[in-house]
């Protein structure tokens, strides 16, 4: 199978200062092609670059002795069968602070590079800052080095707080190279509190954008309240208050001629950092609906958007918007 990969259909914002540009929806691989049939997959990634996508999130779920994971190697199989060559796309690579040793990052992205079958990621995104035994600035410099070798085009970081946020971009201002483009956080009509708050406000000011995921709560914004796959970590203990609320973000997405899903990708578009959505799909059908939601912020506009849908806010006055 091939696909000629046409002129985007969908809007490209920066990543950050770096001079890359992805398309405001980017799409996942966490618990998706590895439930799918391989045929269904390789259609499902043909259609999204086709369509404009060119953002692939695919980082490495595995670590020593736990259970095998295999996403990144379907993925590497799968954009060969959809006919992609690499400059069709952007890679974008996880790396675990748990695996940085005394070889930095090095080792770590070589193995996930060899999985996905290419020799460079153009954006990797750093894990959740656990370890406490880490200085910033040998991240900061190491990631420089991947960068100035070619491994590497930008960084970012998933879920950190804002303070150690802008550690990293004085570090990296005071060393001279380059310093975190991009912050992947939750990001919903439900959890606002972290990218909506102060703290990260004066990160966007200064060129740090934003990767919203977890835009549907595992996918019980788009109504599936008891979903049948694993569900990321819910702060501030709000996910029942979120349960409660989906019954008023059905009645909103009929009162819009919308669905629940494409209203909840909707709003995360409307947040004036925000570079990309990120998504995971099974189906076309999802892929499609999602694409959608860029028209129903034309249609509604940002504005309205966003004050039709504070009543789901529910980690208002409740998680830190400093961030974890």
């Amino acid at each position: 199978m091939t696909t000629t990969v046409s002129a985007p259909a969908i809007p490209r914002r920066g990543i950050g200062r770096s001079g890359l540009e992805a398309s405001v929806l980017s799409l996942g691989s966490w618990h998706t092609y590895d439930r799918m049939h391989f045929e269904d997959s390789v259609e499902l990634v043909a259609t999204a670059a086709a369509r404009g996508i060119n953002l692939f999130d695919v980082g490495v779920y595995a670590f020593p002795g736990g259970p095998p994971a295999f996403t990144d190697v379907l993925f590497s199989a799968i954009v060969r069968a959809a006919g992609l060559e690499r400059s069709d796309y952007l890679l974008s690579e996880k790396l675990w602070l748990e695996g940085f040793g005394p070889d930095g990052f090095r080792p770590q992205l070589e193995r996930a590079l060899f999985r996905v079958g290419t020799d460079y990621s153009d954006l990797v995104i750093l894990g959740d800052l656990r370890r406490d035994d880490l200085e910033l600035r040998e991240l900061v410099l190491d990631l420089a080095e991947l960068q100035e070798s070619g491994s590497i085009r930008a960084w970012g970081v998933n879920n950190w707080s804002a303070g150690n946020i802008q550690e990293l971009i004085d570090v990296a201002a005071a060393e001279g190279v380059p310093g975190p483009q991009i912050a992947q956080l939750k990001y919903s009509m439900s959890r606002r509190s972290i990218p909506d708050g102060a703290p990260f406000a004066g990160l966007w000011e200064q060129g740090l954008t934003m990767q919203a995921s977890d835009v549907m709560e595992g996918g019980i914004l788009a109504g599936k309240v008891n979903p049948d796959r694993e569900v990321g970590r819910d702060p501030g203990d709000i996910r029942a208050a979120i349960i409660a609320s989906v019954p008023g973000v059905i009645a909103l997405a009929e009162e819009l001629e919308t669905t629940p899903a494409q209203l909840a990708v909707a709003f995360t578009l409307t947040h004036p950092a925000n570079t990309t959505t990120l998504f995971g799909a099974t189906r076309l059908e999802q892929l499609e609906q999602n694409i959608g939601a860029i028209q129903l912020v034309e249609r509604v506009g940002a504005a309205e958007l966003r004050s039709r849908v504070a009543p789901f806010w529910a980690d208002n006055g409740i998680v830190d918007p400093e961030g974890p």
